[in-house]
């Protein structure tokens, strides 16, 4: 199953991640031009962890990666030795999000082939770790598939009128639509979304 971590730990033995771009996502790293150095970043399902990289390596000084497999993490760690490691974390991104000690903790949260990946039944569990995670007027922001959602996956497709479902409130949905960033094999196949957690 896609909630597992001995699935996602199996696809990486056996090389079969067709959703690693080999670099940075450029919708993503474009968006991260207005944050400032010392924002709290969180990458779940960062898989190889390419933007974690680039901001890291773009003086990024709070930057924080999550995936479920562990040798996601180690070849991201050969690749970026300074990055500190107890930032990078593995295993269950739902029951990490839930402990207290991390409620609130994020100003941007960046969103890119993980809530695709996840079963669709636990997309509501997603929205919720996310409100859980982020401070009061923190962001969350990045592309969503918009390919027809079937049993078929991961990925899973979604759309426009479930986006704006599941991050209406507690989040203030402000943008939803087309990135002329899109890579072109995922072109007119996602949109960009920011959603921003209520203060109140």
């Amino acid at each position: 199953m896609p909630d597992h971590a001995e699935y996602w730990e199996q696809r990486y033995q056996e090389a079969q991640i067709g959703w690693d771009l080999q670099g940075p996502t450029p919708a993503l790293q474009a968006a991260a031009e207005a944050f400032p150095k010392d924002a709290r970043i969180l990458i779940p399902g960062c898989g190889m962890g390419w933007d974690g990289e680039a901001l890291h390596r773009q003086g990024f000084t709070q930057v924080y990666l999550s995936d479920w497999a562990p040798s996601a993490k180690a070849h991201f760690l050969e690749r970026v030795p300074d990055f500190p490691e107890d930032r990078f974390i593995t295993g269950d991104f739902f029951t990490w999000a839930d402990n207290e000690a991390v409620h609130g903790q994020f100003d941007y949260i960046l969103e890119c082939t993980f809530y695709c990946a996840i079963p669709p039944a636990m997309r509501a569990d997603y929205a919720q770790a996310m409100a859980h995670l982020l401070r009061p007027g923190g962001q969350l922001l990045g592309l969503l598939f918009t390919f027809p959602l079937t049993e078929q996956g991961p990925p899973f497709g979604g759309s426009l009128e479930e986006y704006t479902l599941r991050f209406g409130a507690p989040f203030r949905l402000d943008r939803l639509g087309p990135s002329p960033l899109s890579i072109a094999p995922r072109a007119e196949k996602e949109v960009f979304f920011c959603a921003t957690l209520h203060t109140s």
